[in-house]
């Protein structure tokens, strides 16, 4: 017997029926990004792991996916190196491309590459799928679409500005109730020169990071793990748990941070952001919120974070700015912000708090009964005319049973049924059946475009 086949851990087919709700995610999400300017651009799925290592910091390019070098891999490889065992030094051997781990990297690699082509600031949006070799759990997958939107070549924060309002226009279209989490990796740099380790920024974003996963008292452990003195990891606490509304926190960060020029940097951004966020109409609650680190060592200003506030589930979308992203690959000066929104955690929430509409389903608005021949050739037309005024239509491809056509359209939920037998051709009508309420009525051929719209 012949071995069912299976695809691996963390990945997930889609059925038409899940496409069809995957796609309103989508083109909801795109429609507001090209409302605000951004252009799209698509990379390839795979990089050079030149371009990618590095770029994530220690944990992230553990996670990269690596592809094996083409043709005969080992035959560069001695019998010393392969009994040695060394699993880092012989995949730098073996291979040299990985799948992009995120649409954020490769897309300042594009920069760098074309940027004698492209006119700054440059604005592109971006909708691919991206490969992490982490281990699968709820919300978290091995493949996963991202919708990225950045700006580079650009320092205003009229661009974090923007963002938000991005986030706050996409959710509100989604009808998804959400919390924007928001922080500046200055007033993180701040904090660590405070309290005496301003070498160990990466290693202290890193384990706060985690803070909401694994608990406070796992963050400290980690901090002495990493070095950490008992008194800096007291000097962290009272920050890290700050009360008040984002103004009283930037105020007791102002007193905090007051021997920090960066830190003070961070704050004067911040109080920016919200100065401008005040007279705008953004709906979405803001929240500033210090133990947002974000792990990603690219990070260097602003950092956001965006949460379901009616499910159970991690980051929906994150971002921040990067400044001297570009710079790794040759490009100095160039700086960029942008957000990333997480489609299959999107979908996961809409689904649990059943938000999508009715018709989401429904790709087809009409179906056509199969009579026989002469009703073929009648409906043909017709049916070619539907699609013309942007109808989705289609005929039933043979004279089967009624029944058997009526379920067709059931399963498919395709909301109207038109049925032309010999009397209606004769009489230049159609009997359109709503399949939601039941009802069936007799109208005029010609009306037929009219009622459907």
């Amino acid at each position: 017997m012949a071995q069912i086949p299976s695809i691996p851990k963390g990945t997930r087919d889609y059925s038409p029926e899940i496409m069809v709700k995957r796609n309103y995610i989508f083109d909801t999400i795109k429609s507001v990004f090209k409302l605000y300017g951004y252009m799209p651009l698509e990379t390839p799925a795979m990089e050079n792991l030149s371009t990618l290592m590095g770029k994530y910091g220690e944990e992230g390019d553990k996670l990269l996916f690596k592809i094996l070098n083409s043709g005969d891999f080992l035959s560069h490889i001695s019998e010393a190196e392969l009994n040695e065992k060394n699993s880092l030094k012989l995949t730098n051997k073996i291979s040299e491309k990985g799948l992009r781990y995120d649409l954020t990297v490769p897309f300042a690699r594009f920069v760098v590459q074309h940027q004698s082509e492209i006119t700054f600031p440059f604005k592109r949006y971006q909708i691919q799928p991206v490969w992490r070799a982490d281990r699968p759990q709820k919300g978290r997958y091995r493949e996963f679409y991202q919708c990225d939107v950045d700006v580079v070549g650009s320092d205003s924060l009229l661009n974090e500005i923007e963002l938000i309002q991005i986030v706050d226009e996409v959710y509100r279209r989604l009808k998804l109730r959400v919390r924007l989490l928001i922080n500046n990796r200055k007033i993180l740099a701040g904090i660590a020169e405070t309290i005496g380790y301003p070498d160990k920024l990466t290693d202290i974003t890193v384990a706060i990071d985690k803070m909401e996963k694994i608990g406070i008292e796992n963050v400290n452990a980690e901090l002495r793990e990493k070095g950490l003195t008992e008194e800096a990891i007291s000097k962290l606490q009272p920050i890290l748990n700050l009360t008040g509304n984002n103004e009283k926190k930037l105020q007791q960060l102002r007193t905090i941070l007051q021997t920090s020029p960066i830190g003070l940097k961070g704050i004067e951004e911040l109080t920016q952001v919200f100065d401008y966020l005040a007279a705008l109409p953004v709906q979405t609650e803001i929240k500033l919120d210090l133990t947002l680190a974000r792990g990603l060592s690219y990070y260097t200003g602003a950092i956001f974070e965006v949460k379901a506030l009616d499910a159970e589930m991690g980051s929906i979308t994150g971002g921040g700015r990067y400044d001297d992203l570009t710079g790794i690959f040759g490009l100095k000066n160039v700086s960029g912000v942008g957000i990333s929104f997480g489609a299959d955690r999107i979908f996961d929430v809409m689904t649990q708090l059943n938000l999508f509409p009715e018709d989401a389903n429904a790709t087809t608005r009409i179906l056509f009964v199969n009579f026989g021949s002469r009703e073929e050739h009648f409906c043909l037309p017709l049916v070619q005319k539907l699609r013309s005024e942007g109808i989705n239509a289609e005929i039933y491809p043979e004279p089967a049973k009624m029944k058997k056509q009526m379920t067709y359209a059931d399963r498919k939920r395709i909301p109207f049924v038109a049925l032309i037998g010999e009397n209606e051709i004769k009489e230049g009508r159609v009997s359109l059946k709503n399949m939601t309420t039941g009802e069936q009525a007799d109208i005029k051929i010609d009306e037929l475009v009219a009622n459907l719209k």
